[in-house]
């Protein structure tokens, strides 16, 4: 039976143009590669990017790590329970801050009757969580991490569609290595190989082939007509927006150039809406639920004795609570409904807390042919306000960043699988591979260069994994601004498509009262070297080649390349630290020295912090090789002022800058005093 869904396409007609995630550090499929170019471009995700893009995962100390503990994860804090209502932008309590920056190759933004641009455009970003177990990096076979090798993980199908449940789990078993990367679940990607794919999308001139059941699945789209695999994902998910059935995936926003779409892209959210799958078991008294089903529609999977089922997107589970008392909307502005949760094992209904629908607006104009910032002057980029968790659990997230780009070649809306090329009922694709095209002069006809699997293209790029922690008490109503720090070691041509060293943001607006979490990942294997590919190696920069080193010290001007002497600064005196407790950085002093080394020293006395003290440990190295990468930093609230700081490593002028300017205007939060102060 035909699927046909031409209202639900974004993704539908999606022409080549990479995307690159900077902020959060996107992986573009790497791990630790000391080499310009990745060394698996199908480990995690499919890209459809260049190569050489993308960042290592952090370090936590100075040397390279060896296995899933030795990598840092960047933590943000969650928002505050009145702080998750979006619906009054302009009030910031309670919410938390997180600056999402990227930079995408064929352009963006305009509007297509005011300020059209040479393509449609839609960039979407979501995100995935589940609850974080401190005890084990690793976690379990569906725990997200980022792998110790960069290795694909493993994938074998059922024998038959007859499999038990038993034989189900085994091939799990036997697939899933604790050594490899895991964002989507195996049992995601499983269930993608056996569903039948819509048959009702347009798919040009391409022939998606059969799995080896002999059906086209929803592993085969237009653009992957082969069923290639990239780690767990499914493609026809990764292709489409909205997807019409349950998605690990949870919507942050749609940036678009036709915002009239905005009312249509919220309303077929899964944030929004339950989406339907068709559920069958393994046995016949229906008590073993099965993860996956061949069928894709109501009509098909009820004819085949499966049940046609609604499962909601969700944040996570509310406590336990009868189905009476789950209804509408809690005191902290959060959505509950009693329903089915996606991607569970259990055939149990439960309360659910339900995500807000996702923010929609005008994309950020970029140029095409251009990796480089916008109109304005700075990279596209998204202030993401990140979610508030009930529960008060630490979470562990990815971040995933597409990029759809389509032409008016034809209808993106309207052209579905009735205009699919069949030459034996004489139709043709409304677009050919590779067409010549007569212009006038007899026998001189000139090739356009057009992929019908990419003339209408979808690119990506993820984070790696971090965390989302729940508030220090007491500050649950106040505003969280993140400062974190961009690229990578090299020049400007050794790094791209990646960029060189910049704080995000640069200027950071704040007022009294607000608080801001500073804190960086870098790696030691940052090197890159051969093979580069199609651009430059080398990693020119100070200090052990290789390694990625940031610190923050006051400078009085951005015009200036000198710090101000601790004894004349004014940045950490006005500073009050909400975390980590006290007593670390109980004095403005040894505040100053852990931000200018890094976390290498934690306080200057012996007496306050031992072995860890200016006093004690050994003499930080001056270039800061001997610092740890990545840097947990501090939660402060600061007074009202302009503070200038740099990178004393990074900042290289006419080769490079790494300065920053934190703004704190007058406001009416501010509680703290001298008293307060470090």
């Amino acid at each position: 039976m035909l699927i046909t869904l031409s209202l639900t396409l974004l993704l539908m007609s999606l022409v080549g143009g990479d995307v690159y995630l900077h902020n959060p550090r996107g992986s573009n499929n790497r791990l630790n590669e000391r080499s310009a170019n990745r060394n698996n471009a199908n480990r995690v995700f499919d890209s459809q990017n260049n190569n050489r893009g993308g960042y290592n995962v952090g370090d936590k100390t100075n040397n390279a790590f060896n296995n899933e503990d030795g990598q840092f994860r960047m933590t943000y804090f969650q928002s505050g329970p009145y702080g998750w209502d979006s619906s009054n932008k302009e009030d910031k309590s309670g919410r938390s801050f997180l600056t999402l920056e990227w930079t995408n190759q064929h352009g963006c933004g305009g509007d297509a009757d005011s300020d059209p641009h040479k393509q449609n455009c839609q960039v979407v970003l979501q995100y995935m969580c589940q609850d974080h177990d401190d005890r084990s990096a690793t976690g379990s076979d569906d725990t997200l991490r980022n792998g110790r090798n960069t290795q694909t993980q493993n994938y074998n199908s059922a024998n038959n569609l007859r499999e038990t449940r038993s034989q189900a789990n085994q091939r799990k078993n036997n697939n899933v290595d604790s050594n490899r990367a895991i964002h989507e679940p195996w049992q995601w990607y499983d269930k993608c190989y056996n569903r039948e794919r819509n048959a009702g999308l347009f798919t040009a001139d391409q022939l998606p082939r059969k799995n080896k059941f002999q059906y086209s699945a929803a592993i085969h789209t237009r653009q992957n007509p082969n069923g290639n695999r990239r780690g767990y994902e499914c493609p026809e998910e990764r292709d489409y927006y909205p997807y019409w059935h349950p998605t690990p995936w949870r919507d942050i926003a749609i940036l678009t150039d036709n915002t009239t779409m905005c009312s249509y892209y919220r309303r077929e959210s899964a944030n929004t809406v339950a989406k339907h799958e068709c559920v069958e078991f393994y046995n016949q008294a229906k008590t073993q639920k099965k993860h996956w089903s061949r069928w894709n529609n109501q009509q098909d999977c009820e004819d085949n004795g499966g049940e046609w089922r609604a499962y909601y997107s969700y944040l996570e589970k509310a406590p336990t609570v009868t189905q009476a008392d789950c209804q509408g909307v809690g005191r902290s502005g959060l959505q509950y409904v009693w329903g089915y949760p996606e991607g569970e094992d259990s055939d149990a209904e439960t309360c659910l807390v339900l995500p807000p629908e996702p923010d929609c607006q005008p994309a950020p104009w970029t140029r095409s042919n251009h990796l480089g910032n916008g109109r304005e002057g700075q990279a596209s980029n998204y202030t993401w306000v990140l979610p508030y968790f009930p529960s008060g659990n630490t979470k562990r997230c990815v971040l995933r960043i597409r990029y759809n780009i389509s032409t008016d070649d034809y209808d993106p809306w309207q052209t579905d699988a009735a205009y699919n090329q069949n030459l034996q009922m004489g139709l043709l694709s409304p677009v050919q591979q590779n067409p010549t095209v007569d212009i006038g002069a007899e026998y001189s006809p000139l090739r356009l260069a057009i992929n019908t699997a990419q003339f209408g293209r979808t690119f990506q790029d993820r984070s790696h994994v971090f965390l989302l922690k729940p508030r220090p008490s007491g500050l649950e109503g106040r505003a969280v601004h993140n400062l974190n720090v961009r690229g990578k070691r090299g020049n400007i041509v050794q790094v791209y498509p990646a960029v060189e060293y910049d704080f995000v943001p640069n200027h950071l607006h704040m007022e009294e009262g607000d608080l801001v979490h500073i804190q960086w990942e870098g790696s030691n294997s940052h090197n890159n070297g051969n093979p580069a590919g199609d651009g430059q190696a080398g990693d020119a920069g100070e200090g052990t080649t290789g390694t990625d080193r940031n610190n923050i010290v006051q400078m009085r001007s951005l015009l200036e390349n000198f710090p101000t002497p601790f004894e004349n600064s004014t940045m950490w005196n006005s500073a009050r630290v909400w975390w980590p407790a006290a007593p670390k950085y109980a004095l403005a002093k040894d505040l100053a020295v852990a931000f200018a080394s890094s976390g290498y020293y934690t306080c200057f006395h012996a007496e306050i912090c031992h072995s860890e003290s200016v006093e004690r440990k050994n003499k930080l190295d001056k270039l800061l090789n001997n610092a740890p990468a990545s840097f947990e930093g501090a939660l402060l609230e600061f007074r009202k002022g302009t503070y200038h700081y740099m990178c004393t490593r990074n900042n290289n002028f006419t080769n490079r800058s790494q300065k920053g300017t934190i703004h704190v205007a007058e406001g009416t939060k501010s509680s703290f005093t001298d008293n307060d102060l470090p």
